[in-house]
């Protein structure tokens, strides 16, 4: 009975919209700001563990837990909270800035040096079927790789486990999300997040039962109740709202919309193309009876002209003998020769055949056609911008961004203080920041005016090997000479360091400010 009715759920969730799957760069961008929650005590000599947890932050120095993961520290005095990240040089401690039993949601303040990437919220209830993935420090896993209490005091990173939401109820007292992701003694206090590795609440417990075939669900404090609480303790979380798509699925609209435009495009050319052709011939056919016209007149006045040269000169050689000493013969000679000559003249200056290509090409020239089929002026020029995020083009896993001004110069620089390098025929800069373990990469293309940003989150160890392969370079100052070319060049040793794929692109279009 158990195995059918997990079958027929499986066949109901294969029924449902298909929902962007987590991917795994999302949950590792996430899973750096993951950590092991360790309750320490001392006995004068040594500090050992005495329980764990899990925890992640909200900010670079806060961390949400579950209130039973700290219930110890409250109770006693002499214990700590001992803050282990999943990467870098060490632990770290903490205190409780805030707690609600209630909820079972704790929050926790780095007291030393320590600081972690922040998880982003989802700000949208979980769907039924959605698949989630649950981040923490499961203590079987630790016992099944042998690891000692001194190992909980090292970083480590996180487990990963995926499952599907099973449903939003209330339950002791407060919402949480039902789901299948299994989590073990040691998660509690962990993320659940979904497909864009946003959290959409925070695990608490899990079913118990002695029958081995029964199903297990987990439960996790919805972000519902996380969000009040986070905002009555004066933090402010990064919330996202937006529909959470896969790079898969941004790349497959991207492709589609290219193939939306490459077919306006040759529409629009076909367009062009037939009504360029409906011009010609309307300009062959008036430049033909121009020329043909012209040529008609011109010949039939160098024939009357002719004539009248004829008749002259028949006139003349008549009044040779003229008793009038020969002028009436020079006046009609002259008259013969001017008529000839214009006649001539008229002949040889007559429109010829080519005159008609060169009609049709000059009314081509000044009609330049319908709207329809005019071109943008995309000449890469100087120009003021204001650039505007495109929603539907872009994966946005943290907060909306705003939009965004900058001057471009024909050179690559950017705000006249920001050089571009390029290199295979795209303009980009990289950004290695020393306060934050994602890498960014933006792009400008003149031409459609489209400004890009890919951010690309590295664990610890990574962003070191980046951040040495960017400090062995300089980048150049604008105008400098072939300062576009140099740094395309040097940024290909932080480019070689960057994972396949970025976890989150921001597409922005840009306009003339003021526009």
């Amino acid at each position: 009975m158990v195995r059918l009715l997990i079958l027929l759920f499986a066949l109901f969730a294969l029924a449902l919209p298909a929902p962007a799957r987590p991917e795994a760069s999302d949950i590792a961008a996430a899973a750096r700001g993951v950590v092991r929650v360790v309750i320490v005590g001392t006995d004068g000599q040594r500090v050992f563990p005495v329980s764990h947890g899990t925890g992640f932050a909200v900010t670079p120095t806060r961390i949400v837990t579950n209130a039973h993961v700290v219930r110890e520290v409250l109770q006693d005095d002499t214990l700590r909270i001992a803050i282990v990240p999943p990467d870098g040089d060490g632990a770290d401690y903490g205190k409780v800035a805030s707690v609600s039993s209630v909820k079972d949601l704790a929050l926790i303040e780095v007291t030393g040096a320590l600081r972690l990437p922040p998880l982003t919220l989802t700000g949208i209830a979980a769907g039924d079927g959605d698949e989630v993935a649950a981040v923490g420090y499961p203590m079987n896993v630790d016992r099944a790789q042998g690891l000692g209490l001194a190992d909980l005091f090292r970083p480590q990173p996180p487990v990963k486990s995926r499952g599907f939401v099973s449903g939003i109820r209330p339950s002791r007292d407060f919402d949480t999300v039902l789901h299948t992701a299994p989590i073990a003694r040691g998660n509690s206090g962990g993320p659940l997040l979904d497909g864009c590795g946003r959290v959409l609440g925070v695990n608490s417990f899990g079913t118990t039962s002695d029958d081995s075939s029964d199903a297990e669900f987990s439960f996790a404090v919805s972000e519902r109740e996380l969000l009040p609480f986070l905002k009555s303790a004066g933090i402010d979380p990064a919330v996202n709202t937006m529909p959470c798509r896969s790079m898969a699925q941004l790349d497959a609209a991207e492709r589609e919309r290219l193939q939306v435009e490459q077919a306006a495009a040759r529409a629009r050319m076909a367009r062009r193309a037939e009504s360029d052709r409906v011009r010609r011939d309307r300009a062959q056919l008036e430049a033909q009876l121009s020329v043909m016209d012209g040529r008609e007149n011109a010949m039939a006045l160098a024939g009357l002209l002719t004539l009248l040269a004829a008749a002259a000169g028949f006139a003349a050689w008549n009044l040779r003998d003229a008793g009038d000493g020969g002028k009436k013969m020079r006046m009609a000679s002259a008259l013969a020769g001017a008529a000839m000559i214009g006649a001539l003249a008229i002949w040889f200056t007559r429109p010829g055949l080519d005159a008609i290509d060169r009609r049709v090409a000059d009314a081509m020239a000044q009609d330049p056609g319908d709207g329809d089929a005019a071109q943008p002026d995309t000449d890469p020029v100087a120009a003021e911008l204001t650039c505007s995020i495109e929603p539907e083009r872009s994966r946005i896993v943290s907060e909306p961004p705003e939009d965004l001004d900058f001057a471009w110069n024909p050179g690559g620089c950017v705000n006249g203080r920001t050089q571009y390098g390029f290199a295979d025929g795209k303009w980009t800069r990289l950004f290695v920041p020393n306060d934050e373990d994602t890498i960014a990469v933006n792009s400008f293309d003149p031409e459609t005016k489209v400004f890009r940003i890919d951010r690309y989150p590295l664990p610890q160890s990574a962003m070191a090997r980046a951040r040495a392969a960017r400090g062995a370079y300089q980048a150049p100052a604008c105008g400098a000479p072939n300062a576009a070319g140099q740094l395309g060049e040097k940024q290909s040793g932080v480019v070689a360091l960057l994972p396949r794929q970025a976890n989150e692109r921001l597409v922005y279009a840009c306009r003339a400010k003021g526009s």
